[in-house]
């Protein structure tokens, strides 16, 4: 049990030390301000020598003036350094931090979609602001500090040792013992640290789910359940927390208590010692310095192991996030689409650890032709885009544009070349202007926007806005209505040029002054491109050049909406259902 404990340890270590060499230190800051430190800190070794001459001299009835001017100047030189020495220390910790968070941003934004769908955003978001806090805390704060303090302690040993080593005796008793009370104290802090680490992830977790969606909340009447959810995770804070407090409870007074035990002792036994001339004034007040500079930093470092321990665990979750592959999206490749099908063979498709959704998927998608997706819902419409998409990979099979698999194209090459409209339109904070050009690498005039704007039909709204095209949309584009959003989401996809068009079920949420002027967007958006389209009201596909139905992951028909109608039973019932019946697709209004 011992050797698996030490292993761990050794493990804690060589991650957090491994985390902070990936980051990129201020070397010459970093040099300077432990310079500094050093500095400070031999000076302060001083001091106590300084005063003992000083109170000696007073003693015998004189000033000496020079000691004096040389206290004041070494307290002068200690301050100097020791507030310039602070100041760099900050600026230490707050580059790395930053450093760590770019770091961690720029892998955030590049994992995979499986990592999202295992992990709540609020969860992601602390371990970008609460946990990188955590480490900045230890390095601005602790680190250096346990360095000086270190550096102090021995210094002071040594010098006590030539001032009295009976005494020096006496103080170094005290420290074996308190390292027997400290080490597990420090054990059961790292244990709460971590817990209380991860309780803060998950209300973070809470948080943010119960926020983004408050409207839902309000709408179902549902404050009360998530007030008790909330307040479950405030309360399990609040144990860990006096968790905490007790465990720091036993730490202060027990460091306190060291110290003024050793001052008693040191009082006592030093006043005797001044008594019968084996020691003078100036000594006694010296050794009491030394004292200070003995107990003061040893409950400094007691302090960083304690922030040390929480460190520890907010670097595991840290690299936890850093260790998983990120999706490679830097290089860029022209893909040739021109007369291109894009083609899948016996798909197999599954979630993480959960049943198959495609199976044994077989269809082609002709270039520049319209292929539309129907049928029960759950039966993997969805699941395909993401594939097509490169959210997901398949679990068998191949997916291809003519004969290259899509594996082999660069991410970001392949997803440029792919515009999407989905019936959640979603829209970032920002301004309209934003949203249209948004991911668009290149520069966008505001004619090439109003162009796009009136292609989708977005125009006349944006432009009888207060502020146009510079309107804030709010929050997921709260402040628009379904059908502006659709619209200025269209807008964006023009703007792309896309070759690939996915249309997610564009128009089923809208009313029907809005979806006639998004159909009529959208006719001008599919033109000329491939364009796969996912419907569950058939009217919107009659048109299409080919209506495959997709049941329990299965491509179960193939064809045009006349040929399905005559040979697929399902969909014929579907047809049905929907007051439509099998006939030439232009003589239905």
């Amino acid at each position: 049990m011992t050797t698996q404990t030490d292993e761990k340890k050794t493990i804690q270590w060589r991650a957090f030390i491994h985390l902070l060499r990936q980051l990129a230190w201020p070397k010459w800051v970093t040099f300077f301000a432990l310079l500094l430190t050093l500095i400070e800190t031999g000076v302060s070794l001083i001091i106590p020598l300084v005063t003992r001459d000083l109170v000696d001299t007073v003693s015998s009835t004189s000033i000496s003036w020079s000691t004096l001017g040389l206290l004041i100047g070494v307290f002068l030189i200690q301050g100097i350094t020791g507030g310039v020495s602070f100041y760099l220390l900050t600026y230490i910790g707050e580059t790395i931090v930053a450093n760590l968070r770019k770091k961690l941003w720029h892998h955030i934004l590049r994992l995979p979609v499986p990592y999202f769908d295992r992990h709540e955003s609020g969860e992601t978001m602390s371990r970008v602001t609460q946990d990188t806090a955590t480490l900045k805390q230890l390095i601005a704060g602790h680190l250096v500090t346990f360095v000086s303090g270190l550096i102090s302690i021995i210094g002071s040993v040594i010098l006590l040792l030539y001032i009295d080593w009976k005494m020096t005796l006496i103080l170094l008793i005290a420290v074996p013992v308190s390292l027997v009370i400290m080490m597990p104290l420090g054990r059961m802090m790292y244990k709460v640290s971590k817990a209380v680490q991860d309780e803060m992830a998950s209300f973070s977790g809470l948080l943010g789910r119960v926020l983004s969606e408050i409207r839902l909340v309000k709408a179902y009447s549902a404050e009360e359940k998530e007030t008790l959810k909330g307040t479950s995770g405030i309360q399990s804070l609040f144990r860990f927390g006096l968790k905490e407090a007790r465990i720091q409870a036993v730490i202060t007074p027990f460091m306190t208590f060291i110290m003024m035990a050793l001052l008693v002792v040191i009082l006592g036994y030093g006043g005797i010692q001044v008594q019968s001339n084996q020691l003078s004034a100036g000594d006694l007040v010296a050794i009491i310095f030394y004292l200070f500079q003995i107990v003061v930093p040893f409950t400094q470092m007691a302090t960083f192991f304690t922030a040390f321990q929480k460190a520890v665990g907010a670097t595991e979750r840290i690299q936890e996030i850093l260790d998983v592959d990120i999706e490679k999206i830097s290089k860029r490749e022209k893909i040739k689409w021109e007369q291109q099908s894009l083609h899948f063979e016996q798909v197999d498709f599954h979630y993480e650890n959960r049943k198959s959704i495609l199976h044994n998927l077989s269809f082609d998608v002709p270039y520049g032709k319209t292929t539309a997706f129907v049928g029960p819902s759950g039966g993997g419409k969805t699941t395909i885009f993401s594939l097509v998409e490169r959210f997901y990979s398949p679990s068998s099979g191949t997916i291809q544009l003519g004969e290259r698999d899509l594996s082999s194209f660069h991410l970001s090459a392949w997803r440029s070349g792919i515009g999407y409209v989905s019936q959640e339109s979603p829209l970032m904070s920002g301004t309209i202007k934003e949203n249209i050009c948004y991911g668009i690498e290149r520069e966008v005039d505001l004619e090439t926007i109003r162009a796009a704007a009136k292609a989708a039909n977005a125009a006349d709204f944006i432009e009888n806005l207060e502020k146009g095209y510079e309107t804030e949309v709010g929050e997921r584009g709260i402040r628009l209505s379904g059908g502006q959003r659709q619209r200025i989401t269209i807008a964006r996809a023009l703007i792309l040029d896309p070759e690939l068009l996915l249309l997610d079920e564009a128009t089923s949420n809208l009313d029907s002054s809005s979806e006639i002027l998004v159909q009529e967007a959208l006719q001008r958006l599919m033109t000329g491109r491939t364009t796969l389209v996912i419907a569950h009201r058939l009217s919107t596909v009659l048109h299409a050049d080919q209506i495959i139905f997709i049941e329990n992951g299965h491509a179960t028909g193939i064809g045009t909406h006349d040929e399905l109608y005559a040979t697929h039973e399902l969909y014929r019932q579907f047809a049905q259902g929907q007051s439509l019946l099998g006939q030439d697709p232009s003589s239905i209004s």
